[in-house]
């Protein structure tokens, strides 16, 4: 499974979901629940992986702010894909960071790490917040 297949099912997996039809779909994303999902780590060529993730609604805050409480280390996932990752038991190491970044198609110089994990972490949430995932607006205007 890809790591950022792996994101989503740790957060979507974490909390009841509430299907996409019990809320009101936001414009542009007509069908998107019916789009057919392909298997989990698989993305076809030209689609982003978010293609590839559930269509369910989850309070991620509430997800992440859960796990973080009954966290011995205090993680700032808001800010921070080290953080996040290892908030969600993934593998935060360098290499897997740069595993995610070639997954979501970064296209800056990986050995730039505090850049690419910048980019990281903004794709990685608006990602989750484009499949369902409710999002802090303060986290989706950076």
């Amino acid at each position: 499974m890809s790591i950022f297949g792996s994101i989503i099912n740790k957060i979507f997996g974490s909390a009841p979901a509430t299907p996409a039809s019990a809320s009101q779909p936001e414009p542009g994303a007509a069908n998107a629940a019916s789009a057919p999902v392909p298997p989990a780590g698989s993305v076809p060529a030209g689609q982003t992986p978010a293609a590839a993730t559930p269509a369910a609604h989850v309070d991620i805050a509430k997800v992440l702010d859960d796990l973080n409480e009954a966290n011995p280390e205090t993680l700032d996932w808001r800010v921070s894909i080290v953080d996040l990752l290892k908030l969600l038991g993934l593998d935060s190491s360098l290499a897997a960071r740069k595993q995610l970044a070639a997954e979501l198609k970064y296209d800056g110089d990986t050995e730039d790490t505090a850049v690419m994990n910048v980019w990281l972490h903004k794709k990685v949430i608006d990602l989750v917040a484009a499949n369902g995932g409710e999002v802090p607006s303060e986290l989706l205007k950076r």
